[in-house]
């Protein structure tokens, strides 16, 4: 049995160490006391993987105006004026913040012809969707950059206590006042659960990619914030749209790699095996066209000719431009025996970014008092039914600075108290012994969401995944009630419920619009509605 429960109080509770709750917590650090769980190291989380870079008005000849329309067009008619508006008018000084921190984004030392560095000094590339080059980077590894500067930040502030390798169970709401006041953790080093009370519970969890048998996203993106937000009576919107990356690294030797956006930004092409470059025939911006049309370009070419793959050619580029710009890409791929100066790269497109998630206002406050939710966890109305390249780590800087100015303003007004959170209770529960249910039946999850729920969709193949998903929910709800719980246990938990609710949405849109395409309904409808799902609470 694990050992007793015991509780902890904190001002603010963050769940989740990527770009947006770091952020956050380094916002909220200088007045209140801030706690930062993570399931797994503070640097496990997609944020480590970003590769392409943040998306910010930077050059002179760039307009917020060009960066609203951009995101707007991509977005198919679903995004929220005012939401991609406060992230386009934002989103620099963001930026500006993270180069005042330290981060190393990549000097400007060619100067393209398109753009002119005057006093900027840094290299900004252009990606699929863009008008303009706007998306500034450290190299290609962007992400990485940002958080192990964010972490070296958060490690050495008095009032931040960071608890990795500490599993969210669920949150604790006060339902008398429909207030969240915390949150249950595992900790995954001595079983202990912790009840955690707070003034303000923050979800910065992430998406849900690993629900697709094929993802460029780590093993942490398992939904964990929206289904812990659905269980306690959140909206969720738009799940409906999942990004899938056109080019992820398809090789046995190294899977769930990730060929960045700004390969095609600096010059990449689409090819079949044949040679034959073939986006030309999908969209006027040929491989700049939006992520959504070469995701399905590249997987109706790969049935069409019964192919594996599809590759991407960047060899005319001198190979000193490549080594420079893409450094982490060439090095990855040198491993396992592809030199991309001289090699195509082989790609197919893979699960990448949940455009849905935990509906939010511009503030980032959900429909629960005391509960935010921010970065791609939740659903702010700015990335519609598609997002744009580059937006999302712009979105989670932006969103922490909103939620950070919401919660300062409600401290300054109110006067608040901790509620009496009850601790975890897990009598009745035994080890199990075997673990084959876990593992089989998430097996068979990411293969009925990859199978069905996939890039292309049909009525019949919805109807088919819902059948199968919801004996899963069943299954896994009955295991997790008897059993002791463990972190496999909790993700397969959260993804079979997001996966449930991915589905519904789906079935629910009666068009083909941005990232969810319906053979059955091809069309598209002209008066654009995101899907809202509310749960029905006993």
């Amino acid at each position: 049995m694990p050992a007793p429960s015991n509780t902890l109080t904190t001002d603010i509770l963050i769940i989740g160490s990527g770009i947006a709750g770091l952020s956050l917590a380094l916002k909220l650090a200088e007045e209140h006391k801030i706690t930062v769980l993570a399931k797994g190291s503070l640097s496990e989380g997609s944020t480590n993987y970003a590769q392409g870079g943040i998306a910010g008005v930077l050059d002179p000849f760039d307009s917020i105006e060009a960066h609203i329309s951009d995101t707007q067009i991509a977005g198919a008619g679903l995004c929220d004026p005012k939401a991609v508006a406060i992230v386009a008018s934002h989103a620099t000084e963001s930026i500006q913040e993270l180069i005042d921190l330290g981060v190393p984004f990549s000097l400007d030392n060619e100067k393209p012809n398109n753009h002119e560095a005057g006093d900027f000094p840094f290299h900004l590339t252009q990606e699929g969707g863009h008008s303009h080059r706007r998306v500034i980077h450290a190299a290609d590894h962007t992400g990485q950059s940002v958080l192990s500067t964010l972490i070296k930040r958060v490690k050495s502030h008095p009032h931040i206590t960071l608890l990795p390798e500490h599993m969210t169970i669920d949150l604790i709401k006060n339902k008398r006042q429909n207030r969240c006041i915390g949150a249950y953790a595992l900790n995954q080093t001595d079983s202990n659960i912790i009840a955690i009370s707070s003034l303000f519970t923050v979800l910065a969890t992430g998406g849900a990619s690993k629900a697709y048998l094929y993802t460029s996203n780590p093993d942490t993106s398992t939904g964990d914030g929206i289904a812990m937000a659905w269980r306690a009576g959140c909206k969720i919107g738009n799940m409906e749209f999942n990004q899938f990356h056109p080019t992820c690294l398809y090789h046995p030797k190294d899977r769930s790699f990730l060929i960045s956006e700004a390969v095609r930004g600096e010059g990449g092409i689409l090819k079949l095996p044949n040679g034959k470059p073939f986006m030309q025939q999908y969209h006027e911006s040929a491989d700049l066209a939006p992520r959504d049309v070469v995701a399905r370009a590249i997987d109706q070419e790969m049935k069409k000719h019964g192919v594996d793959c599809v590759y991407l050619d960047i060899t005319h580029k001198p190979a000193s431009f490549l080594k420079n710009h893409f450094p982490t890409i060439y090095e990855r791929c040198k491993k396992i025996g592809i030199d991309i100066t001289k090699e195509q790269i082989p790609v197919v497109p893979a699960a990448h970014y949940t455009c849905g998630g935990i509906v939010t206002d511009l503030e980032g406050k959900t429909s629960l008092d005391g509960l935010y939710a921010i970065g791609e966890t939740a659903y702010t109305g700015l990335h519609g039914a598609n997002r744009l390249a580059s937006n999302s780590l712009a979105e989670g800087l932006v969103f922490a600075k909103m939620a950070q100015q919401s919660i300062k303003n409600t401290f300054d007004n109110q006067e608040l108290k901790h509620k009496n959170v009850i601790p975890w209770d897990s009598s009745g529960t035994t080890e199990p012994k075997e673990k084959i249910l876990v593992s089989h039946d998430w097996d068979e999850l990411r293969r009925v969401m990859w199978d069905y729920v996939g890039i292309v969709r049909t009525n019949k193949r919805l109807k088919r995944a819902r059948q199968r998903i919801r004996n899963l929910h069943k299954e896994v709800d009955e295991y997790y009630r008897q059993h002791t719980l463990n972190r496999d246990l909790l993700e397969l938990r959260n993804l079979v419920l997001v996966s449930e609710l991915i589905v519904i949405s789906a079935q629910k849109r009666k068009e083909s619009r941005g990232l969810h395409y319906n053979l059955d309904y091809p069309h598209i409808h002209k008066i654009p509605k995101p899907t809202i799902l509310k749960p029905k609470l006993g």
